[in-house]
């Protein structure tokens, strides 16, 4: 009964703990720094922070510069200077980009609102811009409808955000918050 009691506790925390890793956080920033050796960029956000995060063949790039050359590269045509959004999961000290998402001409769309109605599944949001236009988007990725989830619980409803998104088959898709 002893030898149960332990596996079952060693096995729920390494559940836990693969679980916990497969968390995907993302950030805003200029890249300020590409090294190709080691395949990392450094992101700095508008508060200063860096962030150091490790690209893989898996790490999925939207909104760069694809031409022949571009695509070869390990950043896939992204380079210093850019301004980016970085979903990243964490590995005790790593971060790993999963998804780069090129911000402006030929990237993400950005617009300034107020969070007005979030969809019970947090896969769809309404936000009204200042004007006072209000602006569907569908939602994409789990970390994304989670962050729409939690404004759609809280005070932060009533908060600043700029979404970041793209415009696919005719609509718009919301790819990352960002609170004011």
């Amino acid at each position: 009964m002893k030898h149960l009691l332990r596996f079952l506790a060693v096995a729920t925390v390494l559940i836990f703990s693969v679980h916990a890793q497969g968390v995907v956080t993302a950030i805003h920033g200029t890249i300020t720094k590409l090294d190709s050796g080691t395949k990392t960029m450094v992101v700095k956000t508008k508060d200063g922070t860096e962030h150091s995060v490790h690209f893989v063949d898996k790490t999925a790039v939207f909104g760069a510069d694809k031409t022949a050359a571009g695509a070869k590269d390990a950043f896939k045509g992204l380079s210093e200077g850019s301004d980016v959004v970085v979903h990243y999961t964490v590995k005790g000290a790593d971060q790993t980009a999963t998804e780069v998402d090129k911000v402006g001409k030929d990237g993400l769309k950005s617009m300034d609102g107020t969070v007005d109605k979030v969809g019970k599944d947090g896969k769809t949001v309404v936000v009204k811009s200042a004007d006072g236009t209000e602006h569907s988007f569908d939602v994409a990725g789990r970390d994304s409808a989670d962050t729409a989830k939690d404004i759609g619980k809280g005070a932060d409803k009533t908060g600043k955000v700029t979404v970041y998104y793209t415009e696919q088959g005719g609509k718009k898709v919301v790819h990352f918050f960002e609170k004011l």
